[in-house]
């Protein structure tokens, strides 16, 4: 649809670009991209009003799509001067008038379109007229931003700014370059400025409001859009913006009452819709949610988001949820994702042989499909587990994605286990961890025994507490940490994600350097400390999810971080083995085969018996061997150890069903040397030999 648009803006073609994009807007009128291509076109075509009209209904559309606001940038306010401009520009270099700005306003349309090489041409062109022309910086700094180079954007723009400091669209650029670079204050700061120059500007106070709540104000923000809800300026999309921002600030009544307008306006609309669904949940409108959508089902019946919405309105797979799933295939015959549903209602009720029917005709409407596979298998490992190794088999055969042969491998050593071949499942995940060992976290190596200990400090009244978490692979101390964020603690899982802290317990290197005295352990705990309000944590109350242990961090925590508390998960180490060897581990550590898994696992438990019996430092083993299966168990474990109340999780967040306590004894012989490892260890933490 829009192809004939883009073309005919490449080529200049004022025309045809603007009967194109008219007939879009009119096949799509609630079409943003439409309306801004549209603007593009007038503005091409010289009718920079109406081109300011377009941009800004397609912000009114999409309220929060900050490259409209760029190109509406692009478009605004130092345009509307071009004619001072261009008599200056004459008056002072003796050139065409018109030649300048001609340059200036190509350039713009070029990085509008995304044709930055000829936008970086033109602006050349234009900086040989007037080197020192704020728009020619406006240009360059925008340029810039779109290549993601915001510290050159910003450097351009702000120097321009000083030299400029009222030009307008050079505080466009400049704001977005601010933005581009997460300095939101200075972002509202520059474009405040603007908004006092053109005080009816919706896209201004549009683009504030999502810089107000980026700084964690969304209440301001939601007050900062309300004058633009009267009249007609109050788009279902706005309404949906203001809604979310005070449902994030914590003013559900009134989010709900403009969420409902919104989806009457706009009840296909699915980032709506989850808003709704998130108001009637925070203020228990059940039954007014479930006749709301049963009315728009009614008009809709084609509409998967709103069945999907409807279902979850009910317990899972009860009743309620029988009698919606039943409407959504009348509704949608052989729809998959009505008989998924169907097919999750009878495996929850035990109805075995109807799960695995609807999973059948599932694989026949859409061949490979990977969750009625997987309830297939997982149906016929309870009747014939021998006929699960050949289907597995069979679809490892046609597989072609490298990964889902990995995943198809791992089932299909839980299929061997279960089929009696502990051989054949050990080797078949031994040899998977063996072929990643490459893709892998090194094993940090255990320090040596440390004989002497500073000594452990007093905590100071008042003192913050923290509680730093932390288990073996196989140990299945995730569990933990999900009960204990269900219940609303402060758990940080974020040094298993993209960007985690820098700090001693992230490095491998510090147990060697608090060992030998290079690490300053005061300083280390400090910067610990420092870091924790980047990491979200503003009153120094953390629970923190370490990825590994070693009782050398002791040389730090006794003298400096006294109030924290040590939790361990714990199971018996030959199940932890075996756990890592079938599921691996929430921290990608490198198991080159389970010997050395064995060895490593052994010396770090090692470390946890020592730190146990000689009671080197305040801690709670948290033994999870009797009830990493059950909710309520773990959620009480956690109690009993912190006598504080957990809430208990359900039973889907603490993940599927891992290997029974005890189950290593069936690998006894295929595993028979990596478990002598680790019987001295189980011994010592009190789990029997054989």
């Amino acid at each position: 649809m829009y192809e004939p648009i883009l073309d005919a803006l490449r080529r200049g073609a004022a025309a045809q670009a603007l009967a194109a994009a008219r007939d879009a807007v009119a096949t799509q009128p609630q079409d943003a991209t439409a309306h801004r291509l549209l603007a593009a076109a007038l503005r091409l075509d010289g009718d920079r009003e109406a081109a300011l009209a377009a941009i800004d209904h397609a912000i009114g559309l999409a309220p929060d799509d900050a490259g409209l606001h760029l190109e509406r940038a692009g478009l605004l306010l130092a345009e509307r001067q071009l004619d001072e401009a261009q008599a200056a520009l004459a008056r002072a270099t003796g050139l065409d008038p018109n030649q300048f700005p001609a340059y200036i306003v190509q350039a713009q349309l070029a990085v509008g379109r995304g044709d930055l090489d000829e936008a970086e041409r033109l602006v050349r062109t234009a900086a040989r007229i007037a080197p020192e022309h704020p728009h020619v910086a406006a240009v360059e700094g925008s340029l810039a931003l779109r290549r993601g180079d915001a510290d050159r954007a910003l450097a351009i723009l702000s120097g321009a700014a000083e030299r400029a400091p009222d030009d307008l669209q050079l505080r466009h650029a400049l704001g977005f370059a601010y933005l581009a670079k997460g300095h939101f204050a200075f972002a509202e700061q520059a474009f405040r400025r603007l908004l006092e120059r053109d005080p009816d500007s919706r896209a201004l106070r549009s683009l504030i409001a999502d810089l107000v709540r980026r700084q964690g104000r969304p209440g301001e923000a939601a007050d900062e859009l309300a004058p633009l809800l009267d009249g007609a300026a109050a788009t279902p999309a706005l309404q949906r913006l203001v809604a979310e921002l005070e449902l994030e600030g914590g003013r559900n009544e009134s989010a709900l009452a403009r969420l409902r307008e919104s989806f009457a306006a706009q009840p296909l609309d699915r980032r709506t819709l989850l808003a709704l669904m998130e108001a009637w949940r925070r203020l228990e409108a059940v039954d007014e949610a479930r006749s709301t959508l049963d009315t728009t089902l009614e008009a809709h019946t084609q509409l998967p988001d709103l069945w999907r919405a409807r279902l979850a309105l009910e317990p899972f797979a009860g009743e309620g949820a029988r009698d919606v799933v039943a409407r959504w295939q009348v509704a949608m015959p052989e729809h998959v994702p009505a008989l998924e549903a169907q097919s999750t209602i009878h495996g929850r009720a035990g109805e075995h042989d109807q799960a695995e029917a609807v999973a059948r005709r599932i694989i026949e409407l859409q061949p490979g499909h990977t969750q009625a596979e997987l309830r297939i298998v997982d149906e016929l490992l309870r009747r014939d587990p021998d006929a699960a190794v050949m289907r597995v088999e069979g679809l490892l055969a046609k597989a072609q994605d490298i990964n889902i042969k990995r995943s198809l491998r791992q089932l299909l050593g839980r299929c061997f286990d279960i089929a009696g071949q502990p051989d054949a499942a050990a080797a078949t995940w031994a040899e998977l961890h063996a072929e990643v060992v490459g893709e892998r976290l090194p094993l940090p190596q255990p320090s040596a025994p440390i004989a002497q200990w500073p000594e452990l400090a007093p905590v100071a009244e008042s003192t913050p507490p923290v509680l730093l978490l932390w288990g073996a692979p196989g140990s299945l101390v995730e569990r933990l940490a999900v009960t204990l964020g269900e219940s609303g603690a402060p758990v940080r899982a974020d040094r298993l994600g993209a960007t985690p802290p820098n700090d001693l317990f992230q490095r491998y290197p510090t147990t060697a350097g608090l060992v030998d005295g290079t690490l300053d352990a005061a300083y280390q705990i400090n910067l610990w400390r420092a870091g924790l309000p980047a990491r979200g944590i503003s009153d120094g109350t953390v629970f923190d999810w370490l990825l590994w242990w070693d009782n050398a961090l002791l040389l730090a925590l006794r003298p400096y971080l006294p109030e924290a508390v040590l939790m361990i998960a714990l199971r018996d180490p030959r199940d932890m083995l075996l756990d890592w060897l079938a599921y691996g581990s929430p921290v990608p550590f490198a198991l080159a085969s389970p010997e050395a898994g064995a060895r490593w696992l052994a010396a770090t438990l090692e470390q946890v018996a020592q730190l146990h019996e000689q009671d080197l430092f305040p801690h709670r083993l948290v033994r999870l061997d009797d009830i990493a299966q059950d909710p309520r168990g773990v959620a009480q474990a956690l109690a009993d150890a912190l006598q504080t109340r957990v809430m208990t999780p359900s039973p889907a967040t603490l993940g599927t069903a891992r290997l029974a306590p005890g189950h290593w004894r069936t690998f006894a012989e295929p595993l028979a040397e990596a478990f002598a490892l680790l019987e001295p260890v189980a011994q010592r933490l009190g789990y029997p030999a054989a």
